[in-house]
């Protein structure tokens, strides 16, 4: 990557709102692009700051904008423009005290600590993150009041109001210089603040009392600075094994397809830590803003299905103050291994779309126990049942692991084994598919009366639907169930692709099977 040639066209260009490429357009967690291909440049970032103002002075939202960014080299400039709006706008804001990088769910954690006092001047935050996006790549996203991804109606109209803003030739968009916003920031300790509560979410006194070996590579990004000061405060026995910050994260080995991407889910981009994985009862990843986790054990790099049904049984009962009314939320590309986990513990299950935003608001209100989807991005209650993070939380999930180990003896992988004894083992597979935009559109416009199929792997199809279970929302594609299997097709909201999610509880035969059935619908 051409560091300098990034930063020079991040402030060297202009925008042409009339190309849809350079348009803002917020998928399911806020805008991404980049400045080398005119997607992601200060011109985005004064406009979509601007019209976040906009929409927090037309919901009456008065307090600070806690903010936060990761290492990308993009967010560094972006934050700095977001610092001359807001400041331009007289909005308070809040950043890291050291003039570090604030992780995703130390934002969200300081937002719900702020807005629990019951203060009428209520806070929100910007994250500036592509989370595991390559390199070259920026990205911003907006948290409501409920510290959470902001939902649909709320990004449509930030959207469209700095879409607006771009065709006006950014008139509207009130800034101040730098060095006068950089000097109205407010100095915020996130750090201590998430550190020092995090036994109000986890059992750090038994994490810290068992001695288990904890390795963490925080892969270059934000959280280097979390986990140090988790294994000072807590006294835990854990070697951070890379603290490389670099930008253009040339540590890094190829993902799968050779792109570089700080992917924690992804058996090549955590090779670094696959490696050495036996030096340590546990190990961990996060991504750059920590949002997601990456679970490492004796047996490899877990699969993230795998590693959500192992908390939530664990979590169903180890939470003895939390109501027996709290649902289990999942997205619906989920493994289902975590609806027979979630009835087999007599509880409710909550599926959604794809997509955290989902959760944030049964997490907010203390109605959803634990919120996970298939990307390795999870958040809980605390044990009284409270909101810690609205948004995915990849730091408490690694230290739900060590929990677990601590309270239980079993590695997760083991514990997962355990539970597939009881519920059957199920096989998952993600397959792409290149699609222009009307096959996209086409796949969003299918109804299960359009199905050409009553048979799916040799199963009846028992349910065809194109809206969630949990929230009746529209899933932009459809899903099919059987007694033993499942598939759901959608398009991607950032790619030309559309994507199958498939899963057979009889094995991978059965998994091809029901594969080659969905893929006859593109």
């Amino acid at each position: 990557m051409n560091l300098s040639e990034l930063l020079s066209d991040y402030t060297a260009h202009s925008v042409n709102p009339d190309n849809p490429a350079q348009r803002v357009s917020f998928g399911t967690s806020g805008h991404r692009g980049s400045s080398l291909s005119g997607s992601f440049n200060r011109y985005h970032i004064l406009a979509i700051t601007q019209a976040v103002v906009d929409w927090r002075t037309s919901q009456g939202i008065t307090g600070p904008v806690y903010l936060g960014k990761d290492t990308h080299a993009l967010s560094s400039v972006a934050m700095e423009s977001v610092q001359e709006v807001l400041a331009g706008n007289g909005v308070a804001m809040r950043v890291d005290a050291k003039g570090g990088f604030t992780p995703t769910p130390l934002v969200s954690h300081a937002i719900l600590r702020h807005n629990a006092h019951g203060s009428p001047e209520q806070a929100d935050g910007l994250i500036i993150t592509p989370s595991h996006n390559p390199p070259e790549d920026g990205g911003i996203k907006y948290n409501g009041p409920d510290g959470g991804p902001a939902p649909a109606q709320t990004t449509a109209w930030i959207e469209s109001r700095a879409n607006e803003l771009l065709r006006a030739g950014l008139a509207g968009v009130k800034t101040r210089p730098r060095r006068m916003a950089v000097g109205l920031a407010e100095p915020w300790d996130y750090v201590r603040q998430y550190v020092d509560h995090l036994a109000e979410v986890v059992d750090m006194k038994a994490i810290a009392a068992s001695g288990v070996t904890l390795g963490v590579d925080p892969m270059g990004g934000s959280a280097l600075a979390v986990w140090e000061a988790i294994a000072d405060t807590w006294n835990l026995d854990l070697q951070i094994v890379n603290r490389r910050q670099d930008p253009d994260f040339a540590f890094m080995p190829p993902d799968h397809d050779g792109k570089v991407r700080m992917d924690c889910s992804s058996p090549a981009a955590m090779a670094n830590l696959l490696t050495i994985k036996d030096r340590f009862d546990l190990a961990f990843g996060n991504d750059p803003d920590a949002d997601r986790h990456g679970i490492v054990d004796a047996a490899g790099l877990m699969n993230p299905n795998h590693y959500l049904a192992v908390c939530i049984d664990y979590l169903l009962s180890h939470r003895p103050a939390w109501s027996g009314d709290l649902k289990v939320g999942k997205t619906l590309v989920s493994s289902s291994i975590i609806d027979r986990v979630v009835a087999g513990r007599g509880r409710a299950l909550y599926e959604v779309p794809v997509g955290f935003k989902w959760f944030v608001e049964g997490l907010h209100r203390g109605e959803l126990a634990f919120g996970g989807e298939e990307s390795a991005g999870a958040s809980l209650l605390t044990f009284d049942g409270k909101p810690w993070s609205t948004d995915k939380d990849g730091i408490v999930l690694c230290l739900l692991a060590a929990e677990i180990y601590a309270s239980t003896g079993k590695r997760p992988s083991e514990y997962y084994q355990e539970l597939t004894a009881t519920y059957g083992a199920p096989a998952y597979r993600r397959k792409d598919f290149p699609a222009d935009e009307q096959q996209k559109q086409a796949l969003k416009a299918l109804r299960p009366a359009d199905l050409p199929f009553t048979q799916l792997a040799g199963d009846p199809v028992l349910g065809a639907f194109t809206t969630a279970p949990g929230n009746s929302a529209t899933i932009g594609g459809i899903k099919v169930t059987t007694k033993n299997g499942w598939f759901a097709a959608r398009p991607s909201g950032t790619e030309n692709l559309c994507k199958i999610y498939a899963e057979s509880f009889v094995g991978e035969e059965h998994l091809e099977e029901i594969l080659r059935k969905a893929e006859t619908l593109l």
